[in-house]
């Protein structure tokens, strides 16, 4: 007997010391630099050893624990929910989607399992906020895998509990919670810009991450612009929402939302499990092994111009021979003073603390193109959806490094103004396929149609890419598509240029996207060929009157 009461007691005290341990390890990694990768993935590879051996450790003895420790349900569901929220920000730092399903996967365990079903009987209002917070975190995975239907209902459970919270404990943070709905709500909603109809006229889920299939080998390697180095990759990327003006849902705007998809590969199935985990986190030394082929991102809302500068400044440093960084920025411009000569006279983007607009005294809260000039020392690319995205055409690197500067239009028809459906720029990049429906007023597609759309629109882009070997591009250009996922922005950024100079919403001066270094006008941006492709594409969803066609 006494022997049993002290193995018990054995349980409950290494229960308690991983317990214990597992809370302080979590604590410390939001004090972890977010740039960089030298110190994060080890710690974040001993705090999941802690969270597994815990999370085993109580599988095994649930029993005593029960009895001897107290154990509660909705405990147990703030150990699964928090393992989710170590997948989430793994997943965030590395960009590699199959963390973001092993994140879903302990959320959803909560849920099934109705974890936190009883923390009302606790009288406790640190219990129901622990519950509405996993809510808003699980909707933020959901939102991210796409996961429609399952989303939806959580967005009701979790407007159902706030009301409970809300009337049962009277919380200073109501209208917090309040704000939540609000914001989620118009996110999911913003968000709908095309329907495609699957079987029963019921809509289909769409992947905007790159398909493993994405061109072929041997069409990568005859973009290869020497053959005495290593073909260029993206390691970094930047992508910071500076705008005050989108819809937003937990610190992710509309246009950072859809380029944090554009640099995610499609995961295969099963290509994540917990070996593999813990091998691709790292070791104490920091050092870890990318298996995904997806860069390193960095996103930041409503930063100031000193966060943007640290972090470029890292992202810059970090970067291994033969690799790019991409940065992007979405926000409103600022126009400098007419009156203002030399460097800063174009004005730039708002940052935090800044306006959007003529003004002195809040130009030095910007983002200004003489601010990048020091970043140019490697490959970059720079891709800006903001009103004053023009001032960017100024920019050069002094170092005889690669750039690529893609920049918004900066006169956009009125009926394509609205916040809430964020950057145009930033849309043809997500889904060039989504934004021809969004200019030509297409909100439903049936999936056959869609199919064909789809391989018409990479018709285009390899056609794009064999005609950009064939004629003098800019070197820039044939370096950067080296990479993958700068391959892809590059002949998503020429498809908007054919869309929109061929629309007849589009033909007033400033309607059109620009480019630094230009590209061949007449050889690459006025192909009678691949805007026959565009002609072909708006003909499959009616809507070839939109477009002028007798001078093409």
């Amino acid at each position: 007997m006494e022997s049993s009461e002290e193995a018990d007691k054995t349980v409950v005290q290494e229960f308690t010391y991983l317990l214990e341990k597992s809370k302080q390890l979590f604590s410390g990694i939001r004090d972890l630099p977010q740039f960089g990768r030298k110190h994060w993935p080890g710690y974040f590879a001993r705090t999941f050893d802690v969270y597994t051996r815990l999370w085993k450790f109580q599988q095994k003895h649930r029993k005593v624990l029960d009895e001897k420790f107290g154990l509660k349900r909705w405990q147990i569901g703030e150990l699964a929910s928090k393992i989710g929220q170590l997948y989430y920000q793994y997943y965030m730092r590395t960009c590699e989607s199959g963390y973001l399903h092993e994140s879903f996967s302990f959320y959803e365990a909560v849920r099934t399992r109705a974890y936190y079903s009883d923390v009302m009987r606790e009288e406790r209002d640190d219990l129901a906020v622990k519950r509405l917070r996993y809510y808003a975190r699980f909707i933020v995975v959901c939102l991210l895998l796409h996961k429609d239907n399952l989303m939806a209902e959580l967005i009701k459970e979790l407007r159902e509990l706030v009301e409970v919270y809300v009337t049962k404990f009277g919380p200073s943070d109501a209208e917090e919670w309040y704000l939540v709905l609000k914001e989620v709500a118009a996110f999911v909603e913003a968000n709908k810009i095309v329907s495609v109809m699957g079987e029963r006229s019921r809509p289909i889920c769409l992947s905007h991450r790159l398909a493993s299939r994405y061109e072929t080998l041997e069409a990568v390697r005859s973009l290869r612009v020497s053959s005495e180095r290593d073909m260029v990759k993206l390691q970094q990327a930047l992508v910071i929402g500076l705008t005050t003006k989108q819809v937003k849902f937990s610190e992710l705007t509309l246009d950072m939302f859809r380029m944090l998809e554009c640099l995610e590969r499609e995961p295969e199935p099963g290509a994540i499990d917990q070996d593999d985990a813990d091998e691709s986190m790292g070791s104490d030394d920091g050092s870890s092994k990318d298996r995904s082929g997806n860069p390193n991102k960095y996103l930041l809302y409503r930063p100031s111009v000193y966060q943007i500068m640290t972090y470029l400044s890292s992202g810059i440093k970090d970067l291994p021979n033969n690799s790019a960084m991409l940065l992007y920025l979405s926000g409103e411009g600022i126009t400098a003073s007419m009156d203002k000569k030399g460097p800063y006279q174009r004005g730039g983007i708002a940052t935090k603390g800044g306006n959007a607009m003529k003004s002195n005294q809040t130009e030095h809260q910007g983002v200004y193109p003489e601010d990048v000039l020091p970043f140019t020392r490697k490959p970059l690319m720079v891709v800006v959806d903001s009103s004053n995205s023009e001032a960017f055409m100024s920019l050069r690197s002094p170092f005889g490094q690669p750039l690529v500067c893609l920049l918004s239009p900066q006169n956009i028809p009125p009926t394509f103004t609205d916040p809430s459906v964020g950057g145009l720029l930033t849309l043809f990049l997500h889904n060039p396929l989504v934004a021809f429906c969004c200019v030509c007023g297409v909100s439903e597609v049936e999936k056959s149609v869609w199919t064909q759309c789809r391989s018409h629109v990479e018709k285009f882009c390899i056609e794009v890419t064999e005609l950009m070997q064939a004629v003098a591009t800019d070197t820039s250009y044939l370096v950067l598509m080296e990479d993958d996922f700068l391959r892809l922005f590059i002949q998503r950024y020429i498809f908007m240029c054919y869309v929109l100079s061929g629309h007849k919403d589009f033909q007033e001066d400033g309607c059109i996207p620009q480019c630094v270094p230009p590209l061949p006008q007449e050889d690459v941006l006025q192909s009678h060929a691949l805007f026959g492709l565009i002609l072909d594409l708006a003909g499959m969803l009616n809507a070839t009157s939109l477009f002028n066609t007798s001078d093409k």
